[in-house]
């Protein structure tokens, strides 16, 4: 087969997100079938074909908050983000990271600092609270705004299960204190040598966060 045959058509980045062919199905019904801190849903759509097809999930909101999301993605709409991950890095070029002991896990796991986003809270506030929390650790109060350097849109956590969405910020941090977690966290912080990165990945046999695992093997493969 001809090389050219093999490919398929290119598609500008600007229009990726809007070239999907195929119908989309249309939200008909919603209702929780859960309550507590993470709430499970049955979402009910109609298929292109006419048919009804239920779609367990699971959100932090409210019956009313989450339909009013699905809707305003929908319609293309952003909204705000549910967390924030934060990429700290220290003046002499070490990578923040931390340990922690994950419940649905029964085990540690290698992550970046991380946490919700407190209702009305800018990005730079839950970035420097969590730091603080988690590690410490707070944004360098020398570099001012530069000191924060988000990705340009927030990701969704695992989009065949919740909404949830986290805002990835790298950060250039300094050490200002002792870590004050929540009794429930069990936490250590500890720092990597951006040079030492490929060596931990290769290494590493503790379990880690998708998020953590793909930014470090970005690290480790730049060089």
């Amino acid at each position: 087969m001809p090389e050219a045959a093999s490919k398929a058509p290119a598609v500008p980045a600007a229009d990726a997100a809007a070239s999907a062919a195929t119908p989309t199905p249309t939200l008909a019904g919603l209702r929780q079938v859960s309550d507590g801190w993470i709430k499970k849903y049955v979402l009910t759509y109609t298929m292109p074909d006419g048919s009804a097809y239920e779609y367990e999930s699971a959100s932090r909101k409210g019956p009313e908050a989450y339909r009013a999301e699905l809707e305003a993605h929908a319609r293309g709409e952003s909204t705000a983000s549910d967390a924030v991950c934060i990429v700290p890095q220290t003046p002499d070029s070490r990578l923040l990271l931390i340990r922690e002991f994950r419940y649905p896990l029964n085990s540690w796991c290698i992550a970046f600092p991380a946490g919700l986003v407190d209702p009305g809270e800018d990005l730079a506030a839950a970035v420097d609270r969590e730091l603080r929390e988690e590690t410490g650790y707070a944004l360098r109060a020398d570099l001012g705004a530069a000191a924060l350097d988000p990705l340009p849109q927030a990701g969704f956590s695992s989009t065949g299960l919740t909404d949830e969405t986290v805002q990835v910020v790298f950060a250039q941090v300094e050490r200002v204190a002792d870590a004050q977690p929540e009794p429930s966290e069990l936490i250590e912080p500890f720092l990597l040598p951006i040079a030492d990165v490929p060596c931990f990945l290769a290494e590493n046999d503790t379990p880690i966060g998708t998020r953590a695992q793909l930014v470090l093997e970005a690290f480790a493969r730049r060089r």
